[in-house]
């Protein structure tokens, strides 16, 4: 466990019961006209419920009422609840990317990748959903031969994104490989990119970036 899992408060799922940081769950909270709206980023008011940032939880919450239970009350749900929140999480990430790409602590492209990871830079890599099976060999293999020389330690590898949503977060048509750059964004980047990675993806995002909308 990192230091920042330690320091980071936890909360208990109301579908599975377990405590975990909150980092990995999904806050909501009942709105105004009761309706259960999910709080991506912890800080709307009211009390909040939390629930494991993965699909299936979000699944038996709404098919076992476990909302109106944990509100103690009547609450409405509506029933795209499991796809928007699929789309507000691709957001948010997408989000974060450019917020990085705009610090200078994301980079695309394989050959700049590997660049970054033989300089031992890199925090994480990332690659894109639909990316060839032969491209990610070809990374996973430049990582391996950077770790054999010592030039970088472990480093995460996550797939939450489609080569065109990368693309958006980056500037360009689509990106296949992406790292991130030690520095200030890596922790908020990983932990939005994480809980999309865990709740899973069923499609790529379509539209602009306005079209989208802006997540939580």
């Amino acid at each position: 466990m990192s230091r920042s899992d330690r320091d980071e408060p936890e909360r208990r799922c109301i579908v599975s019961g377990e405590t975990a940081p909150r980092g990995g769950l999904i806050r909501f909270v009942v709105g105004p006209d009761a309706t259960v709206v999910p709080d991506l980023a912890g800080k709307l008011p009211g009390r909040g419920f939390w629930i494991g940032a993965e699909r299936d939880l979000v699944e038996k919450a709404m098919r076992k009422g476990l909302f109106a239970r944990a509100a103690k009350g009547s609450v409405r749900v509506a029933d795209t609840l499991v796809d928007d929140l699929e789309r507000l999480l691709t957001r948010r990430a997408i989000d974060t990317l450019g917020f990085a790409r705009r610090a200078g602590e994301i980079v695309g492209g394989f050959e700049k990748v590997v660049d970054k990871l033989e300089r031992g830079v890199v925090a994480a890599l990332l690659e894109a959903v639909d990316g060839a099976p032969d491209g990610h060999r070809k990374m996973m293999a430049r990582l391996k031969a950077a770790q054999g020389y010592g030039l970088i330690g472990e480093v995460s590898v996550l797939r939450p994104l489609y080569a065109r949503e990368m693309g958006l977060a980056l500037g360009r048509a689509h990106v296949i490989h992406a790292a991130l750059i030690k520095g200030r964004m890596v922790e908020k980047a990983l932990a939005d990119l994480a809980r999309l990675e865990v709740y899973g993806r069923t499609r790529p995002t379509t539209g602009s970036p306005e079209e989208e909308g802006r997540g939580c």
